[in-house]
């Protein structure tokens, strides 16, 4: 992302986003990465008998947290991948609560389901207005977004919420009246062995069955729709014409211009579909976590998004792990608290050797150097302390999207036109 705007560079000979380094890992590659990563987690889980590493609760309340922040962080693939830059997703994300709010208490969820994705629709469509069509700078038109969500839905919950039918039922205006809940599923059978496997403790086995199990019980249907948004997103963005020429938008509007290409068109449809991902993010909230609208019930998860974004490349597999990670943090640190983080700490001083040694295989003294130093001392936190702090236990989620930025933003590579002025024409 740019926090300046520039005019879109002349036409260039495009290159294939074919290359394995850049469209990233094979298939034996991420199997290799997440067999890995089973394995260093369940070493660490017997290690430090934190057995709430991989348990079926923990992997379920990370599924559930993960799923605003992922989707929040697809909205704004969709919107960069099309060359608008867009950090209003956290003001989308309060247009969907609100609008499921409101709406789903009146009527039914299903309906405040989708009145909470049309808000967040209205918020992208203003953000696309003033940036693709006037041409404002795309951070000042997202900061504009987020305060006017902020400020409109607080105007709106005083109106709706404080008084009549809405406080009989237990509105106020920091927040609507309770909303039905949303129908949940469970796998018949399959969630109980897997259950019964992960209470043997064993290494590695039970660690999958808790893992496999949190991805079975009790999933919200909206956790369902999410997923397959996911792999819907993917293959319309990477596997046909339409999501071709959406992406070509935001590497090189101009020579797809000169291919006939309706850029502006292609820009709206992409800025609209990010603020109805985003408002589903922010209707997930409402209806899904708490049965309720709440006055700054986001919590900065737009940001979270950008952030799970930009550790995914600006791709949809990269994006699901970075929002899978910071929900797995935020679980493990709202269900178990300092003595299951500190557990963490363990797996933070593997992570940071594991990096030190390919810095130093690579020749980046000082870079290896820090990550050995750094690596030290938390080696040392983790031995002369039981629990982490309450303090730096809240903090944990956030934390973990500075580490997990700043270990990734050597690999980076955003859609080369993205936050740049763009006009039909100017490549004539």
């Amino acid at each position: 992302m740019t926090a300046t705007m520039t005019d879109t560079p002349p036409p260039a000979a495009p290159k294939a986003d074919t290359q394995r380094g850049r469209s990233g890992r094979s298939l034996g590659q991420i199997l290799m990465i997440v067999a890995g990563a089973l394995l260093l987690v369940a070493a660490v889980r017997v290690i430090s008998g934190s057995d709430q590493l991989t348990s079926e609760g923990q992997v379920s309340a990370a599924l559930s947290l993960a799923v605003p922040i992922g989707l929040a962080g697809l909205a704004g693939l969709w919107s960069e991948r099309s060359g608008v830059v867009n950090i209003g997703l956290e003001g989308m994300m309060i247009l969907g609560t609100f609008g499921a709010g409101w709406i789903g208490w009146q009527s039914n969820p299903w309906l405040g389901l989708l009145c909470g994705i049309g808000f967040g629709v209205l918020g992208g469509l203003v953000h696309a207005v003033a940036t693709i069509t006037f041409g404002v700078d795309h951070i000042v038109s997202g900061v504009a977004v987020n305060l006017l969500a902020l400020g409109t839905t607080q105007y709106l919950a005083k109106i709706f919420f404080a008084d009549g039918k809405a406080a009989d039922a237990g509105g106020n205006p920091k927040q609507s009246p309770p909303v039905d809940s949303l129908p949940n599923i469970d796998v018949p059978g399959l969630s109980d062995g897997l259950k019964s496997l992960e209470n043997h403790h064993w290494f590695l086995i039970s660690d999958i069955a808790g893992i496999l199990g949190g991805l079975v019980t009790d999933l919200s249907v909206v956790t369902i729709f999410a997923i397959l948004l996911f792999v819907g997103s993917w293959w319309l963005l990477w596997r046909t014409p339409f999501g071709l020429r959406l992406r070509s938008c935001g590497e090189n509007p101009i020579a797809a211009e000169s291919l006939g290409v309706n850029v502006y068109k292609y820009k709206y449809a992409a800025v609209a579909v990010s603020g109805g991902l985003a408002g589903l993010g922010g209707a997930f909230l409402a209806l899904v976590t708490s049965h309720t609208y709440l006055e700054a019930q986001t919590g900065g998860r737009g940001f979270i998004g950008l952030a799970a974004m930009i550790f995914g490349n600006w791709r949809v597999g990269g994006l699901a792990m970075g929002a899978g990670l910071f929900g797995y943090s935020d679980a493990l640190q709202l269900r178990n608290g300092g003595a299951t983080v500190h557990a963490l700490l363990l797996l933070l001083v593997v992570l940071l050797a594991a990096m030190a040694g390919w810095k130093l295989y690579k020749k980046a003294l000082w870079q290896g150097g820090i990550s050995l130093m750094v690596g030290a001392g938390v080696l040392v936190w983790y031995l002369v302390t039981d629990e982490v702090p309450s303090d730096f236990v809240g903090a944990t989620p956030y934390v973990v999207t500075l580490l997990v930025l700043s270990l990734s933003a050597q690999r980076l590579r955003m859609p080369k036109a993205d936050g740049m002025r763009y006009r039909k024409g100017q490549g004539k």
